[in-house]
Formats: structure tokens, C-alpha cells, sequence
């Protein structure tokens, strides 16, 4: 069961809204079992089921890998049939770099461009890796934080320096480098935001 946004676009925009809040809500139990068992808890079912969340209604095929090829602008993501191994080299990275980085963003604004870049599900790629962003960032400051607004819903609020920040990050991968740290930065201040609108700040 699924509503089509060309048939009904009043309400496929009230489900997709109501499912991010419903993702929100999934996201914070999510951190919270993070912040009991660790960073191993970061896995590809953590994944799936925040995708589920946020295409229940709007894709059938939500909360698994996709089986078919994706068109993204001018961004060709990976033949779907590397997406399962580009998926296992991603939780990898962050497992085994998780005690090795200090930055507060650095391993979150990895993950959000790696997941943007493999495109591995077929909708809700991008709220599932503002989710996953948001998910290590708590992880690494040890609780989950307070604020207004948090850190995904103030990526949308300021769309233009993540798209260009992602876009940095591809030209560098393309060039042979691994280099997200203008997302970092990016996301460094979206945090600091979030917190100042907090009464107490942790960091």
C-alpha cells in the first residue's frame, strides 16, 4: 500500500512529514541502545528500519537494499549489485575509526555523504542518512542531545552548504581522496546551533 505523489500530493506530503516524525522517534531509541551496547550497535538494521520509517506508505520497498539501478541528478550511484560489499566497507570504516577519531562530526559527515554517494536504498536515502549522521554524532558525545531543533531537521533548513559540502566531498573522492571536512565544519555549526538552543549545553 503506497500513496504516489502525482495522484495525491496533499497527502503524500502529510505521510512523508508524519513519517520523518515517526523516524525521530524510532532515531532516539536507536541512540539511546547505542549509548548502552557501543558503536557495534551502528549496523545495517539500524539502517533498515530507519528507512522504513521514512518511506513507510510512500515505497514498497523501504527498509531494504535496492535490486535496481538509481539515477540521482548528475551522481550515477553503484550498480546495485555492489551495494551489499559498499555496505560493509562503510559500517567498517566507522567501526574500526570510531576510538581513532576525536572530531565531534568528522565520522558523521562521513557517513552522510558515503550513504548520499551508495544511494543504497531506493527512496528516503537522504533522511536515512541525515538519521545515521545524527545517530554517530550523539554516539560520540555520549548522550543524546538536547536542542529545538536537531541537527537533520537544520540540515534542511540550510540545504544549500550540504549540497555543496557534498559535493566537495565527491569531487574529492573522484580526484582519489578521502576528504569530508568541509561537511565536518558544516555540520560542526549546525550542532553548536543546536545546542545553544538548549538551556544547558554538554560540550
Amino acid at each position: 500500500m503506497s500513496v504516489r505523489e502525482k495522484d495525491n500530493p496533499a497527502l503524500y506530503t502529510k505521510v512523508q512529514e508524519q513519517n520523518l516524525l515517526r523516524q525521530y522517534d524510532l532515531l532516539s531509541n536507536c541512540i539511546e541502545i547505542g549509548l548502552e551496547k557501543g558503536i557495534e550497535s551502528f549496523d545495517k538494521y539500524t539502517l533498515w528500519a530507519l528507512n522504513y520509517a521514512a518511506v513507510a506508505n510512500i515505497a514498497q520497498f523501504g527498509g531494504r537494499f535496492r535490486e535496481d539501478p538509481i539515477y540521482v541528478g548528475n551522481h550515477r550511484p553503484p550498480h546495485f549489485k555492489e551495494v551489499p560489499h559498499l555496505m560493509d566497507q562503510f559500517f567498517s570504516m566507522v567501526h574500526e575509526n570510531w576510538t581513532v577519531v576525536d572530531h565531534p562530526t568528522y565520522l558523521a559527515a562521513y557517513a552522510l555523504w558515503r550513504l548520499n554517494w551508495i544511494h543504497p536504498f531506493v527512496e528516503g536515502n537522504g533522511r536515512t542518512a541525515r538519521a545515521a549522521c545524527y545517530y554517530l554524532i550523539c554516539l560520540k558525545q555520549g548522550s543524546l542531545l538536547p536542542g529545538k531543533k536537531i541537527v537533520p531537521e537544520r540540515i534542511r533548513d540550510n540545504r544549500d552548504e550540504y549540497v555543496a559540502s557534498l559535493i566537495a566531498a565527491d569531487d574529492a573522492w573522484d580526484n582519489g581522496q578521502l576528504d569530508v571536512t568541509r561537511l565536518a565544519a558544516y555540520l560542526a555549526e549546525l550542532l553548536k546551533s543546536q545546542l545553544e538552543s538548549s538551556e544547558a549545553s554538554p560540550i
